[in-house]
């Protein structure tokens, strides 16, 4: 490559970096739906694969998602409505109990001023009366702002839209992209960028259905043990899992709090434990090699680092983002050393 060429690339990438960052917010729909695309596109390939035309294989996906999304949300919003309000109501014994344990204690040793939560819960409770239910609340809050609604779903419908396009027409796209590369190097990379697709696509589809599988086992054991709350706190435990380990820690201190506070006895702590180490450890032995696979191939030493270092380098969106970027730099590193070897 010539120096020539070597300044047209560094000026071609600059050009593209500006122009991403100036259109960010018209590029985030595409890339939503760029993304769904991406993780629908294998059934609809298998559709195709039985004869099925691709139109309507399209179709068919996009009905079942649409359909499967709208069963959950009616079938979980008031469970979770219900659990709210439970959880609302627990705040009283948490005040008194913390007022009789922890805040005397903490202000012995740190001298910081006792916090009534009596207030939160009349807020809340208040908050939740004059609304007919959390949907119903969300759509008022929504509907302040006509303009805000209207961008959202303007947006919502393209990317829709765009999934749907995408997905019709994935392989002229595919072998679009494919056809800009240089011809010498074309093979090596696309094989490269297959690699890390596989890595990618096993990682999300895998780490949503271990999402799924968690809140469940936590919600229906801490549901077992008889905790009020235990539904929403395993849902909540299942949707932060996202982030390895926040969910277990997270999950099992909110469930040991409520647990003290509710029953008062050791032995539901023990089941809150036990409930929590059965998940733990069939996620690790179970969900995790079944549903994301060996191909992520990170050491659980390494998963910590990366969610340490994406935290202290881009925020909450690296902690999100560590675990799928170091699959993709173990794959261009393993390249690499094969290369070297």
């Amino acid at each position: 490559m010539t120096d020539s060429q070597r300044w047209f690339l560094v000026f071609g990438l600059l050009l593209t970096a500006g122009l991403i960052y100036l259109l960010a917010p018209v590029l985030t729909p595409f890339l939503i739906a760029a993304l769904l695309a991406y993780l629908f596109n294998p059934l609809v390939d298998r559709l195709t694969r039985w004869h099925v035309p691709r139109i309507f294989s399209v179709t068919v996906v996009f009905v079942f998602v649409l359909l499967l999304v709208s069963l959950l949300v009616l079938l979980f919003v008031p469970i979770l409505q219900y659990q709210l309000n439970e959880a609302i109501k627990e705040i009283p014994a948490i005040n008194q109990w913390l007022g009789r344990v922890i805040w005397p204690w903490v202000n012995d040793h740190f001298h910081v001023q006792s916090l009534d939560l009596s207030h939160l819960q009349n807020n809340w409770m208040n908050y939740f009366e004059k609304s007919s239910g959390i949907i119903t609340q969300i759509w008022k809050t929504l509907s302040a702002s006509g303009i805000a609604v209207v961008a959202f779903l303007v947006n919502l419908i393209l990317v829709f839209v765009a999934t749907f396009y995408l997905l019709c027409d994935w392989k002229a796209v595919t072998q679009a992209m494919i056809n800009l590369l240089p011809r010498a190097r074309s093979e090596q990379i696309v094989s490269l960028m297959k690699e890390c697709g596989d890595v990618l696509s096993s990682f999300f589809r895998g780490q949503l259905l271990v999402m799924i599988g968690l809140g469940l086992m936590y919600g229906i054991g801490l549901w077992i043990i008889g905790m009020d709350v235990g539904i929403l706190i395993g849902v909540l435990a299942g949707l932060v899992s996202i982030v390895p380990y926040l969910g277990f820690f997270i999950g099992i201190l909110l469930a040991l709090l409520i647990s003290l506070i509710q029953f008062h006895t050791w032995i539901h702590l023990l089941g809150v434990v036990i409930v929590f180490c059965v998940g733990q450890l069939t996620e690790t032995f179970v969900l995790t090699p079944y549903l994301v696979g060996d191909r992520v191939g990170l050491h659980p030493l390494l998963v910590i680092f990366s969610v340490l270092a994406g935290g202290q380098l881009f925020g909450f969106v690296g902690v999100l983002l560590a675990v799928p970027v170091s699959a993709v730099i173990m794959v261009f590193l393993k390249r690499l050393r094969t290369l070297y070897q």
